[in-house]
């Protein structure tokens, strides 16, 4: 009997061993479910707006919704560099804002997956992808943000034509980002090929490149260093050159009567991003064009024109109806964007030792 009931009470320990691994299991097995549920709280993304802007809008969309938002910010050449380079196993679900010709470019190599909001009815045609790959949520045309007080000192005129930032009297005093690394330098390189055209337009840069101070790493960058006193002259989209006015900064910012690009600000979800993120990283993309999402440029001071016609632009923002804007080709900028930053290279400078 001893014997029997000592086999008994080890069948009794191995069972309740076996009931506790099996619990152990399942509960591993519910925390990588909780896990998973935790991670679909989250959305990741990459985004091509300033560090001082971006807490804006994340932080109102994670107060609406309560999904965090981690964000990396890059300028938006970067962003398609990294996109390549992880194509095998992106790190994030949305590529947020940078001028939709890189975006483009990223859809032609298969780099973003296709989603149509609802709030796209409320956007006019003209800032629409018909193929779906990248949504609009702001546009913003390229100025000069001019230093008043240099100019006032010098006795000179702010510059009023694209040709007129060819003067002698501004060498080094011109501040613009490398198209390399910036949406926004793009659109001004690509800009001037267009309007010029290509032959010209190289020829353009060759003596514009002289009166550069130096090229800088983001499309933001030149607005500040004329608001410092570094530069005379940034070439910036307007909401960039009007924001340091605004905080009472000695800047301004002209537009060339000759004309000028302009921008769509994009936004898309990344191909094969985590799988978790899929639905809140629809759900940003949705907030974003809505109307209280675009209402938030007013609460960032970033002077962006909001694309959802319901939704009103900030104060002081400047509209693209009232400038003289070319027909902006986005299609050709995006398919010539490799060619033309390798020539840009080539041809005019480096992206080495950019600030």
């Amino acid at each position: 009997m001893n014997g029997k009931k000592q086999r008994k009470k080890v069948l009794l320990a191995l069972m309740m061993v076996l009931i506790m691994m099996t619990t152990i299991a399942c509960s591993g097995s519910g925390s990588g479910g909780g896990s998973s549920q935790q991670s679909a709280g989250e959305l990741t993304i990459y985004t091509a707006l300033p560090d001082t802007e971006v807490p804006v809008y994340l932080n109102a969309f994670e107060a609406e919704t309560g999904i965090k938002v981690n964000f990396i910010r890059l300028s938006a050449g970067e962003i398609l560099t990294k996109l390549q380079v992880e194509r095998n196993n992106p790190q994030a679900s949305i590529w947020h804002g940078g001028p939709i010709d890189t975006f483009i470019a990223a859809a032609g190599e298969g780099l973003l997956e296709p989603y149509t909001s609802a709030e796209i009815a409320n956007v006019p045609e003209e800032y629409v992808d018909p193929t779906g790959h990248w949504s609009p949520f702001y546009v913003g045309a390229l100025g000069f943000a001019v230093n008043r007080d240099w100019f006032e000192e010098k006795g000179l005129q702010y510059p009023e034509t694209w040709d007129d930032l060819l003067k002698p009297e501004f060498k080094d005093e011109i501040s613009m980002a490398h198209p390399g690394s910036s949406g926004t330098a793009y659109t001004v390189l690509s800009t001037i090929l267009q309007l010029k055209g290509e032959a010209d337009g190289w020829e353009y840069f060759r003596a514009f490149n002289q009166n550069i101070r130096q090229y800088t790493k983001s499309g933001s960058a030149p607005a500040q260093n004329v608001a410092l006193g570094e530069a005379a002259i940034g070439i910036v989209f307007a909401h960039d050159g009007l924001k340091p006015s605004a905080q009472g900064y000695p800047v301004e910012v002209t537009f060339p009567s000759d004309g000028t690009g302009y921008e769509v600000g994009g936004m898309a979800l990344i191909k094969n991003g985590p799988a978790a993120e899929v639905e809140n990283a629809k759900r940003f993309i949705d907030w974003t064009m809505s109307k209280s999402g675009q209402e938030l440029f007013e609460d960032s001071e970033s002077f962006r024109l909001p694309v959802n016609k319901n939704a009103e632009p900030p104060a002081g923002a400047i509209s693209i109806g009232e400038l003289r804007v070319i027909e902006y080709d986005f299609d050709w900028a995006g398919a010539n964007r490799n060619r033309l930053l390798e020539e840009f290279t080539a041809q005019i400078s480096d992206d080495s030792n950019l600030q």
